[in-house]
């Protein structure tokens, strides 16, 4: 299982920044996929999830209505767009699976938001 994230970068409060999440290794349309966030001295936490088959999504309260996850099983990429971003969300970002019976994790992309 390899997932590479991409996108993240430094944005002002309100700006909108969309990551991306390249996987390989596994059938990427059969899986859940999700996105989890670590703040400086804070637990990682699950920001957005999205099912394999339906697409159905569910968020962290914190995101809803400002954070979208999606998926393209024919590039087997996750996205998750944000917008309004605020000081609070500036985090390390993570897309992460569980395949068989263990969690897999990227290596990360840094989001800053800040003025």
């Amino acid at each position: 299982v390899q997932l590479v994230e991409s996108g993240g970068g430094l944005v002002q409060p309100g700006g909108s920044l969309r990551l991306s999440c390249a996987a390989s290794g596994f059938t990427f349309s059969s899986y859940f996929m999700s996105w989890y966030r670590q703040a400086p001295g804070k637990e990682r936490e699950l920001v957005a999830r999205i099912t394999s088959v339906s697409g159905s999504t569910n968020y962290a309260d914190s995101v809803k209505g400002r954070f979208t996850i999606s998926r393209d099983n024919a590039k087997n990429t996750v996205y998750l767009q944000m917008n309004s971003l605020k000081p609070d969300d500036t985090a390390v970002y993570y897309c992460s699976a569980v395949v068989g019976r263990e969690r897999s994790w990227g290596q990360g992309t840094q989001v800053t938001v800040s003025s």
